[in-house]
């Protein structure tokens, strides 16, 4: 039985790189690439939506993770998905 084969990380490392290059030249501080959604739900609907995102943007290839959460009154969740704008 083979191993996994890992998948090419080379786009991934030229956008970081990107990234450092912008802010060692004086770009926005705290500016990174990754895309950012918040949303505030009822707690079933939170749990399906973030796995909409999973789904949609798997974690291996786009980074994507729950970046914050939080319990609201009436059992609502508000909570910031995060990814990568692109799988190169």
């Amino acid at each position: 039985m083979s191993p996994l084969a890992r998948p090419p990380l080379e786009g991934l490392k030229r956008q970081l790189r990107r990234t450092r290059d912008h802010r060692s030249q004086g770009g926005e501080p705290g500016a990174d690439s990754f895309v950012r959604e918040t949303f505030t739900l009822e707690r079933g609907e939170a749990r399906v939506k973030a796995r909409e995102w999973f789904e949609k943007y798997p974690k291996a290839a786009y980074w994507t993770q729950v970046e914050s959460w939080r319990q609201l009154p009436g059992d609502r969740i508000e909570f910031t998905m995060r990814r990568l704008p692109s799988a190169d």
